[in-house]
């Protein structure tokens, strides 16, 4: 029988380390998610049905332009975001599933209240950016998938049946143990047609002298 291969992590500690301290800095707007928030937001973006522009997720991840210090920097910082994007979707498509930056347990604390909560609802956040496209096709099936991040974020407690789920322990601490796979089911959900033995990679474009951007 073979084994489930490890979670593979998105970036590395020093790369979010970097993040961490950018997003956490006065250089950035209060409203700006933070790293786990972050995270959640672009493994969103990894699983969703069709590409979201760089620019509009910039934008909303940051709730505006950062004071970066210099160019430098600016390279640097949205150099990490668009790699931590670009590992999921690697480990997506050979099968993977991701390293979440938190341990799978709530611990008796209420879901909005933890890093867990933080991390689905960046997770939302990216559908939201795009909702119609997430719920164009298989309306019901991609609700039942989004279940546990809805009920786990904290963003829809008004609702009777999402403040149940989240309210009882035992079936909160389930949702949060499912998370890794239903990203990776996600994945599969949107990117893989019923008849493919495998995910259909993104298409990327070959720099050469035929493929230069027109004037």
């Amino acid at each position: 029988m073979q084994e489930t291969p490890p979670p593979q992590p998105l970036l590395d500690d020093d790369e979010l380390d970097r993040l961490d301290d950018f997003l956490e800095s006065e250089r950035v707007d209060a409203e700006a998610l933070d790293t786990i928030s972050a995270h959640g937001f672009l493994v969103a973006l990894a699983v969703a049905p069709r590409d979201v522009p760089s620019a509009t997720w910039i934008g909303e991840l940051f709730h505006g332009e950062p004071s970066f210090s210099d160019d430098a920097e600016r390279v640097d910082i949205l150099g990490l975001l668009e790699r931590l994007k670009n590992n999921a979707i690697e480990a997506f498509e050979h099968g993977h599933l991701p390293e979440l930056p938190f341990e799978l347990e709530l611990q008796d604390a209420a879901p909005e209240e933890t890093p867990v909560g933080d991390w689905c609802a960046g997770f939302m956040e990216g559908v939201f950016l795009d909702e119609s496209a997430w719920f164009k096709d298989n309306e019901e099936s991609t609700a039942t998938l989004l279940l546990p991040f809805m009920a786990l974020s904290g963003l829809f407690d008004e609702e009777p049946d999402m403040a149940e789920l989240s309210s009882d322990p035992i079936q909160a601490e389930r949702l949060v143990q499912q998370l890794p796979e239903l990203v990776l089911d996600l994945y599969l959900h949107f990117r893989v047609p019923p008849e493919a033995p495998k995910p259909t990679p993104r298409k990327k474009r070959p720099v050469g002298p035929g493929n230069k951007p027109r004037r």
